[in-house]
């Protein structure tokens, strides 16, 4: 692809996303969505081969239909109410279609089983642009319209998808396909607290996004497809297995690290409305997802595999790609802790 006809796309990714948070319009919000989702089409089949054409018509598909759902929701609004606008969501009907195509867009459970698919026909830098980039238009649909989305029907969601989430990752190997559960997981939590306290929502997005990224641009450096991959890290740059350890860990939720100051702030909001049993059974399911993270953080870390004598020396070559945001980005995704008071006020 030509650098011009990429900055174009790029551009018409970015504009898409703009426009969706921006709208008050269930039209323009719509409108956002679709620009969106053909933008992501050309940069996910960019590899010309088979699995990067299926990942690409596997988006499209599911994409398509959430937002001709969402369209729908909005045209029987408009029909009962007689306004478009996106914060007057009043229809029962509409309430659980709107639901519905959310779910799908963000890709969580039980509408959660494109997602995997995807990322693993993509590269490591599309699977970061569908798991950061592509969830802010509908998480800002569901800030916009939280008043009006059923409370249970998310709760149960975001209850499944932590689970799903935990428990599709342990039997994977493939590390997009652990990154995409782990994904649906951390959006789980996020559907869980949106309509108790969306604040925390967005503190919760905002930490997701930091970790995902620094994550992937880890994977991306030193080229790590799969666990067997990854065990050889310490090759390219013994500094940056450390740091991946030290995200894994963070990722699971484990304290003094960053990923666990979500996790903390919506289990304390969950038991203070009462919600004890749902707040115990996402505690339970963080557990699956830190057995994966710890799995992959092994593999990575605490074990050497035989290798040659000239992959020993691999660090000592320069690195192709650059690494100028992973050092912020790392950073931030281990020692973000210390900020919890602001949270807590």
């Amino acid at each position: 692809m030509s650098p011009t006809i990429y900055i174009i796309i790029v551009s018409s990714l970015a504009t898409g996303t703009i426009i969706t948070m921006t709208s008050h319009h269930w039209l323009m919000a719509w409108i956002g969505l679709e620009m969106n989702t053909l933008s992501i089409i050309p940069i996910i089949s960019t590899m010309h081969h088979p699995r990067s054409t299926e990942a690409a018509t596997k988006y499209f598909l599911t994409q398509a239909a959430a937002s001709a759902m969402i369209l729908f929701s909005s045209t029987v609004n408009a029909w009962q109410t007689g306004t478009w606008d996106i914060t007057q969501m009043t229809t029962t009907p509409s309430h659980i279609l709107l639901t519905a195509a959310l779910a799908m867009k963000l890709g969580l459970a039980p509408m959660h089983f494109w997602l995997p698919e995807v990322l693993q026909g993509s590269t490591l830098t599309t699977s970061l642009i569908i798991v950061t980039w592509q969830k802010l238009a509908p998480m800002s649909l569901i800030f916009l319209t939280i008043n009006s989305l059923s409370t249970t029907v998310l709760m149960t969601m975001g209850l499944l998808s932590s689970i799903v989430g935990g428990w599709g990752g342990l039997n994977q190997t493939q590390t997009r396909k652990i990154m995409a559960y782990s994904s649906i997981a951390h959006l789980g939590w996020m559907a869980t607290v949106s309509s108790i306290m969306t604040s925390i929502m967005i503190m919760n997005l905002v930490i997701y996004l930091i970790l995902t990224t620094a994550m992937f641009l880890t994977l991306a450096q030193t080229k790590s497809k799969t666990i067997q991959d990854a065990t050889m890290t310490w090759t390219s740059s013994p500094t940056m297995t450390c740091v991946m350890m030290m995200l894994l860990l963070s990722l699971g939720g484990l304290p003094p690290l960053t990923g666990f100051l979500p996790k903390w702030l919506i289990l304390k909001e969950l038991t203070a409305q009462s919600l004890t049993t749902v707040a115990a059974i996402m505690a339970m399911s963080a557990l699956l997802s830190l057995f994966f993270y710890l799995r992959l953080a092994y593999s990575t870390t605490l074990t050497l595999t035989p290798s040659t004598t000239q992959t020993k020396l691999k660090w000592r070559l320069k690195p192709n790609t650059s690494a100028f945001f992973l050092s912020p980005l790392s950073t931030a995704s281990i020692l973000l802790l210390p900020l919890a008071p602001l949270m807590l006020q």
